[in-house]
């Protein structure tokens, strides 16, 4: 092993170390989400609010909360989803689509331009005697494409919602970096990310090999079995590695709900088998 790759391992060793010493400490207290979120969901997933996020939607946006809770009230994968390989899309996210697409949830990217306008007062001339005159003046400054490509997978009204079933988990940045933008252009108020419970992880490692498109088992270049738990790394979308970076402040101003899929979520699922 070289030098470089004895490093890399050492950060990544201090990351994954700080990640679990960090907690949803800076997240609303769980009986603000008790308060607004059913029952039935906090009983279904792992739900964290941060900055009021569950209040906001239950107290301002419950028409289009009730949409959300349709939806995960409904949402159900099955072990085999779990197993086979996704290429561009798996089939997971399409459940949610499949759900929130017919109600108008739709893709959407802002773009912007910034205006600046400088103002100032100069002294333009002097009178006869002496008096200096002032006079105010302007100068305005545009930056175009100041913003432009920030994209959420479904917004409705004022209300954004992403899910990150399986990426690398850099684009939990990228989605908070997004719900950031929004909130600071006042289009969205409050946004909602589901991605993958910690929990998940001991049915990934009682599923055995995953699954290639065609439902053959996937083979690494050895040869051997890959593992379904190979697939779904640290280094992907799950709770933890969301949660550090809410801890981080990365969502800016925006209030966000975090929702992570639990094993009760998988309708053909047996813990006692």
């Amino acid at each position: 092993m070289t030098d470089d790759e004895d490093e890399k391992d050492e950060l990544e060793a201090l990351l994954e170390s700080r990640e679990a010493e960090a907690g949803p400490d800076v997240a609303d207290p769980q009986a603000v989400v008790a308060a607004n979120v059913p029952a039935d969901l906090i009983d279904r997933y792992e739900i964290h609010s941060y900055k009021g996020a569950a209040a906001i939607l239950n107290q301002v946006h419950r028409p289009l909360f009730d949409e959300v809770i349709e939806c995960l009230r409904n949402f159900a994968i099955t072990t085999k989803m779990i197993r086979t390989a996704g290429g561009n899309e798996s089939e997971i996210p399409k459940v949610i689509s499949a759900h929130l697409r017919p109600k108008g949830w739709h893709e959407t990217m802002i773009q912007g331009d910034l205006v600046i306008t400088k103002a100032w007062r100069e002294q333009v001339r002097v009178t006869k005697t002496g008096k200096p005159v002032i006079q105010g003046k302007t100068e305005t400054l545009t930056r175009s494409k100041y913003l432009d490509g920030h994209k959420i997978d479904y917004v409705k009204g004022r209300v954004a919602f992403d899910l990150e079933w399986n990426s690398k988990d850099q684009t939990f940045d990228r989605d908070l970096y997004a719900f950031a933008a929004f909130a600071q252009c006042g289009v969205v108020d409050v946004a909602i990310l589901v991605t993958r419970s910690e929990s998940l992880n001991d049915v990934f490692r009682a599923l055995g090999p995953s699954l290639k498109k065609d439902g053959t088992v996937e083979l690494k270049k050895n040869g051997k079995e890959r593992l379904t738990m190979e697939k779904y790394g640290a280094s992907t979308t799950w709770m933890r590695k969301l949660t550090y970076r809410l801890n981080a402040g990365r969502n800016g101003g925006c209030p966000v709900l975090v929702v992570g899929i639990t094993p009760k979520c998988i309708s053909d699922w047996n813990p006692d088998a």
